[in-house]
């Protein structure tokens, strides 16, 4: 047979695959309709795994990697579907529901804030362009402004979570796991650093260039002019700013923001000196408790998954069957054991939506860790 015969073979074939699945997709309704009057739960592993060992039992052995998958996909579309009809339980849920029964309201302007560093930091700098009118309190490093918002000293806490250019802030999220707080707001900051040093000084006489270890990468070329000097690590990019200008060095410079020129009377000598144009950081409020304001758009959540073949990909297949859209993933060693994953991940959905809720439910009750970080407002 010609290839086009071929074809229309598989067209009959695949009309009555589709005439099968409404069919089979309408008893599912069915299904659902039972579990909610009788409080079943959605997921039975026992009834997927006895379905399928029944369908591939005769089929030949060289297909049946494949047929799995695809009753794989039916089984997922199929709990979708009756998941659209289910009021799933959990307590995670229950938690949001108590929160959104409280309204939705604007995001507060007059509050207490933590920040790592001090003035003319970005998170100083970003904090500024998500909280109108913030009250500032500065801290030595990430752990403590966890610590300000868990012990109540400040309404809120502002964090760097991830770079454009050189990815991913690891400290923050291992501190997120560690801690018990919520995202309440992000935002992407555009970083452009500058080259300061005290007014006067000639570039050629730098010895030393002090910065944060994430600014220092992400301006790793420039620094390549330098070769001779030494590259010094600080706790803040305004930190290093505030040391050249205490410093009775000529010979001291750092990598900062303009705005840190003018707060320290330095000089900026070149700016934009960051490897990308286009380098954002985004950055993080986090809050004691579980707050969901206006316009929370993004939700953010980690989990830990069965160490087994496809189970990241089930994952992910919860997230498409009901066209979320993941915007990050990441992963982090967790506890003793070799090779086991803490999941972070970020994902475009409205949390009042029935399913969204009724995925956190599921997630919640299989997942042998989940953890709710939040829905917000990305600005």
């Amino acid at each position: 047979m010609d290839l086009q015969e071929l074809r229309k073979q598989i067209d009959v074939i695949d009309d009555q695959i589709a005439k099968l699945y409404t069919e089979r997709m309408e008893v599912s309704k069915n299904v659902a309709i039972t579990k909610k009057e009788n409080n079943i739960q959605l997921e039975n592993k026992g009834r997927e795994k006895e379905i399928l060992d029944r369908v591939t039992n005769e089929m030949p052995e060289d297909i049946r990697l494949y047929a799995t998958q695809v009753y794989d996909t039916l089984f997922r579309t199929s709990k979708a579907y009756q998941s659209r009809l289910l009021d799933l339980k959990s307590n995670t849920k229950s938690l949001i529901e108590e929160s959104l029964q409280k309204g939705t309201p604007k995001f507060p302007e007059n509050v207490t804030v933590c920040c790592q560093g001090i003035s003319g930091s970005y998170s100083n700098l970003a904090c500024e362009k998500m909280i109108a009118n913030p009250e500032i309190t500065y801290v030595r490093d990430w752990n403590a402004v966890f610590n300000a918002v868990e012990m109540g000293l400040c309404k809120y806490g502002v964090l760097p979570i991830e770079n454009s250019s050189v990815g991913s802030v690891n400290a923050v999220y291992d501190l997120i796991n560690k801690h018990n707080c919520y995202i309440v707001r992000s935002t992407k900051f555009k970083i452009q650093h500058s080259f300061l040093t005290k007014p006067g000084v000639n570039i050629m006489d730098v010895n030393e260039i002090i910065s944060h270890e994430q600014a220092l990468h992400q301006c790793s070329v420039f620094l390549e002019k330098f070769p001779k000097a030494t590259i010094s690590a600080s706790t803040n990019t305004a930190v290093a700013a505030r040391t050249v200008s205490e410093s009775d060095r000529n010979d001291l410079a750092c990598i900062s923001s303009p705005e840190c020129a003018d707060i320290y009377g330095l000089e900026i000598k070149k700016n934009n000196i960051q490897n990308n144009e286009n380098n954002y950081t985004r950055f993080i409020v986090i809050s004691k408790k579980l707050e969901i304001f206006e316009k929370a758009n993004k939700i953010s959540i980690m989990v830990t998954l069965e160490h087994e073949p496809g189970s990241l990909n089930k994952m992910l297949n919860k997230f498409s069957t009901l066209g979320l859209n993941l915007t990050k993933l990441e992963s982090r060693p967790y506890g003793s054991n070799a090779f086991e994953f803490l999941f972070y991940f970020d994902f475009d959905a409205d949390i009042q939506r029935e399913d969204v809720k009724n995925l956190i439910a599921e997630l919640d009750n299989t997942c042998g860790k989940f953890v709710f970080l939040g829905a917000y407002q990305e600005i």
